[in-house]
């Protein structure tokens, strides 16, 4: 125990200390936006740390009071709270947020551009919901032991066998509990400059049909004006959020699992372009761009 007393010692004052540091920075040297892109990338890192190693004191204590399912979304809110400070960045949603909580369980998915999609779980995750996440991150220390304690539902991309079982599980834990499940579809994140959405892998839409729940699309702008990792670009902004109202699976089987992935991509890649055309995305570029550093 003393061990991880000790780093959660540590990561807290690495954490105030770099923030102290990236606001000083900030005032004395405005124009210089190669510092800024560092400077949010190392805050946004030790915030992940910090929230992580809260969310394992969280989980061990909610699960002594049988509320272990919510340690996610407890976790999910500080994160949202301390980036806004740190970074900058926000995640609003804009329309549809009544939709995340209007019934559960659900499965939840959403389009994945960069490792700042963690910060839109944040903003967007509702009580009583799990994201998947690839086995090996259980290993990750602070992150993997707070996942783990928190309900994750980790999937082991190499073998099959494993990850359908690990989608059984979900299905079941989904209808016993109520509990909803989030999931990047994309499996991978695009890093794309444009409103583009990956090919879909179809687990999610399985385990929504095998689970005989309804599937709820969330979509975020491209935000490639906050975060390009490729152009060393990361400045705070404001980043829209759309909510589509829920698909129901209800009587589908597998052999319509096709149709499903596709039909709802297609919903989901209407929506980014439909904020790419938005005269709004300009503004808030013109926002953004006031506070590069």
């Amino acid at each position: 125990m003393y061990p991880v007393i000790y780093y959660s010692l540590l990561s807290l004052s690495l954490y105030l200390l770099t923030t102290m540091i990236f606001f000083t920075m900030s005032f004395l040297v405005p124009t210089i936006s190669l510092f800024g892109f560092l400077a949010r990338l190392l805050a946004s890192y030790l915030s992940l740390l910090l929230c992580a190693t809260y969310g394992v004191y969280a989980s061990l204590f909610l699960r002594l009071l049988g509320q272990h399912r919510l340690a996610q979304w407890t976790v999910a809110r500080s994160f949202d709270l301390v980036m806004r400070y740190a970074t900058g960045v926000r995640f609003v949603i804009v329309e549809g947020g009544e939709h995340l909580t209007s019934k559960r369980p659900m499965v939840i998915i959403g389009n994945h551009q960069t490792e700042l999609d963690v910060l839109f779980l944040g903003a967007i995750f509702p009580k009583y919901c799990s994201v998947t996440a690839k086995k090996s991150l259980a290993r990750v220390p602070f992150l993997g032991w707070f996942m783990s304690l928190s309900g994750t539902v980790f999937i082991d991309r190499v073998d099959r066998s494993q990850a359908m079982k690990a989608f059984e599980g979900a299905a079941r834990e989904m209808r016993e509990h109520r509990q909803n499940v989030f999931i990047f579809p994309e499996g991978t994140r695009s890093y794309a400059r444009e409103p583009v959405l990956l090919p879909f892998k179809k687990g999610a839409f399985h385990l929504a049909v095998q689970a005989g729940v309804d599937i709820l699309p969330v979509v975020a702008e491209n935000y490639s004006r906050v975060l390009d990792v490729r152009a060393r670009r990361f400045v705070g902004g404001r980043i829209r959020v759309k909510v589509l109202p829920p698909i129901p699976t209800k009587g589908l089987t597998a052999a319509d699992v096709d149709t499903l992935t596709l039909d709802t991509r297609q919903k989901m890649l209407n929506v980014l372009e439909e904020f790419a055309r938005d005269p709004g995305s300009k503004a808030v570029l013109k926002a953004s761009a006031k506070k590069v550093l």
